[in-house]
């Protein structure tokens, strides 16, 4: 695929993606290379990954546990998040997870079952980029047709015209 019509819809523009996605089999690593695993490959041999000399990106499915990656995340460049069905919503949660309480700054990018009308919301829960193979996406995000949401019942930290901070139980840090 060209780069005006790769699969990854970043920065405004589709994209080739970068990202070689790994053989859990695989007993090397090309030096300089970019791998996407899955968690689970990820965590069987954390070592071995984070001692590669490319970048390393970790593919989390919906539902499984994002603070399994914490004490790594300086070390992660892309964090992929499963969206395996429009229904299934748990990857906003690892989203925000990942972004307020675990401050992870690299790239989150949605994979699976994106939508045009999901991506303003995970915009808003910070993800980054998009894995589209939705061809009506495809049209709408070229045409710059994106649904505008214009009202939020979940409040973000970043937004000062917004709920409180310390009125969100759900921002609140368990004691320790």
């Amino acid at each position: 695929m060209s780069m005006t019509s790769g699969p990854i819809w970043k920065d405004d523009r589709f994209q080739a993606d970068e990202w070689t996605r790994l053989n859990p089999e695989s007993e090397t690593l090309p030096a300089g290379a970019s791998f996407l695993m899955p968690l689970a490959t990820f965590l069987s041999d954390v070592e071995r990954f984070l001692n590669h000399d490319g970048q390393i990106g970790v593919e989390v499915p919906s539902g499984d546990d994002v603070r399994a990656l914490a004490p790594h995340l300086a070390k992660l460049s892309l964090i992929a998040l499963a969206f395996p069905a429009f229904s299934d919503g748990r990857s906003y949660s690892a989203a925000r997870l990942l972004r307020e309480r675990l401050r992870y700054n690299g790239e989150l990018r949605a994979v699976g079952d994106v939508l045009a009308d999901q991506i303003p919301l995970m915009r808003r829960c910070g993800i980054t980029s998009f894995e589209v193979t939705h061809g009506p996406t495809r049209a709408a995000l070229r045409e710059g047709r994106l649904a505008e949401v214009r009202r939020y019942y979940q409040p973000i930290p970043t937004a000062s015209a917004e709920v409180p901070v310390g009125t969100r139980p759900w921002l609140r840090q368990e004691a320790g």
